[in-house]
């Protein structure tokens, strides 16, 4: 009877201290009560020496792995002891009164292409298995299932498992339709050879350098192109980009040249929206205002409309919501204004008391002269009713600096201003307090203007202004459209929405 048990795959637990051994019986001793393993493995290590003996009293436990059949002693062995890393694997042999271990009535292999047999199946055998051993059998039938499943098992051992299966193997079972979805998705994603993974890194550059960007894109070009379906620009177009205040539905094409002179422009300006606005001499400009005064617009209104507009640009320009507010009375803002005796005067003297209506700190420089003009003295007459205030020394301006100068000295006519002390004294002192300077409808002659200004203001249509004047801005002033055709101008007004708008030289 010993005999029948040599090939047989076993594992011996010694107990603590000797630790559990695995391997094939080479041979048993009923004399001497001992038992030698071949190619032993001790606690999952392969041994160094070929063969071990263990004695009947040293065995605390003996499991029988596997029991070789009539012709497969060999090749079943082999196989399993590459397996014999996985300890815990089999079926518990329960010791009898002389230590030898019971028989089971039906082996169970462990071996890789066998599967573990249904619950059904295991009742009709008898088989004790231990928590431990059930943790192990658990761990093995997610094992194999995995493995008989995927991809790459069923490519290299397809012809050996249709041949070589056991004939207890029961093929397992999909549990419904989530768990086939999962193994399907574990088929993807693990169902390839593990041989086909290259060992060496993959070349990103040198793959990247294969791809040619300009043929793709030239192709994706020249399809899109036949085929009328170009539902994205090409590389090289860009998206057409609309402002807040742009309307990107276009029921007629735009003319940007709206406005047209009687005679070729000296200089263009454009507006935001780009509409083309084309200055005027200074000879058309007073023609314009005269036949304006002519069909009702006044001198007083003009005045009016220009001090409102000015005011407003000021104030946008002194810091406008952020800077006048009820909470923020400590910090007015002072605006030193510089009127000359004229009607350019009088329109500063106009925005003056539009400033200070608006709380703001306004100083009003006008030199004593024994007679002035009725606009002049009207505008002064209001302006003596606001808190502005009014000198007419240079030693009464302020010596620190302000927030703003608002230059209204200069004037189309009289040039002999210029020569003047209080002139020269006036200019001087701007030009020594660092404040921004906000020009009203300043000359044309750059040599006339003694103080360079950062912006500039124009009445109704621009004069050819030129760098020293800053950054023109445009007013509308009130003109009628039939008043610029009677003078020659087929006119659009430029302004839209607004009174005030800014000019771009092109």
């Amino acid at each position: 009877m010993a005999t029948d048990w040599l090939g047989s795959i076993v594992s011996i637990n010694c107990g603590e201290s000797l630790g559990v051994y695995q391997g094939r019986v080479s041979a048993v001793d009923q004399v001497s009560q001992t038992i030698s393993l071949t190619r032993p493995f001790h606690n999952g290590v392969k041994c160094l020496v070929p063969e071990v003996t263990f004695r009947a009293g040293d065995i605390t436990e003996l499991k029988i792995l596997e029991i070789p059949g009539p012709g497969d002693s060999r090749q079943c062995g082999d196989l399993q002891q590459t397996e014999m890393g996985i300890p815990g694997v089999g079926c518990q042999v329960g010791p009898s009164q002389n230590g030898t271990g019971k028989v089971l009535k039906k082996p169970i292999s462990s071996s890789a292409p066998q599967n573990i047999p249904r619950r059904t199946d295991m009742k009709n055998q008898d088989v004790i298995i231990s928590p431990q051993q059930q943790c192990s059998k658990s761990y093995m039938d997610r094992h194999v299932e995995t493995l008989t499943q995927s991809k790459g098992f069923r490519r290299r051992h397809n012809s050996w498992s249709s041949s070589s299966r056991h004939p207890n193997q029961v093929t397992p079972k999909k549990s419904g339709l989530k768990n086939g979805q999962m193994k399907s998705k574990d088929d993807e994603c693990f169902g390839d050879d593990i041989d086909e993974i290259p060992d060496t890194d993959f070349d990103f550059e040198g793959n990247l350098a294969l791809f040619d960007k300009a043929a793709v894109f030239e192709e994706i070009e020249t399809y899109e192109r036949r085929s009328g379906t170009r539902s994205r620009g090409t590389p090289n177009e860009k998206p057409a980009r609309y402002r807040h205040d742009e309307n990107i539905l276009e029921s007629e094409p735009i003319v940007y040249r709206r406005i047209v002179v009687p005679q070729n422009a000296n200089k263009e300006f454009c507006t935001d929206s780009g509409l083309v606005v084309p200055s005027v001499s200074y000879e058309l400009h007073k023609k314009l205002l005269s036949v304006a005064e002519k069909h009702g617009l006044t001198l007083e209104r003009r005045l009016e409309m220009t001090g409102v507009c000015a005011s407003q640009m000021a104030l946008s320009l002194l810091g406008g919501p952020n800077r006048l507010n009820p909470k923020n009375v400590h910090q007015r803002p002072t605006v030193a204004l510089l009127c000359g005796p004229h009607v350019k005067g009088a329109q500063g003297i106009s925005c003056g008391r539009h400033l200070s209506n608006h709380d703001v700190h306004v100083i009003l420089f006008l030199p004593n002269f024994v007679k002035m003009l009725e606009s002049i003295t009207n505008e002064l007459n209001l302006f003596s009713k606001t808190q502005g205030q009014q000198v007419s020394s240079v030693r009464d301006l302020p010596d620190t600096p302000v927030d703003l100068v608002i230059n209204c000295l200069d004037c189309h006519e009289n040039a002999f201003l210029r020569d003047q002390p209080w002139y020269k004294a006036v200019v001087d002192w701007a030009n020594q307090n660092r404040a921004p300077v906000l020009s009203i409808d300043p000359p044309i002659n750059e040599m006339e203007q003694g103080i360079d200004a950062k912006w500039s203001l124009a009445l109704g249509l621009p004069l050819p202004l030129g760098e020293r004047a800053g950054r023109v801005y445009l007013c509308d002033i009130g003109i009628p459209q039939k008043v610029f055709q009677e003078v020659g101008i087929n006119y659009h007004s430029p302004f839209g929405c607004k009174f005030v708008i800014p000019l771009h030289s092109t």
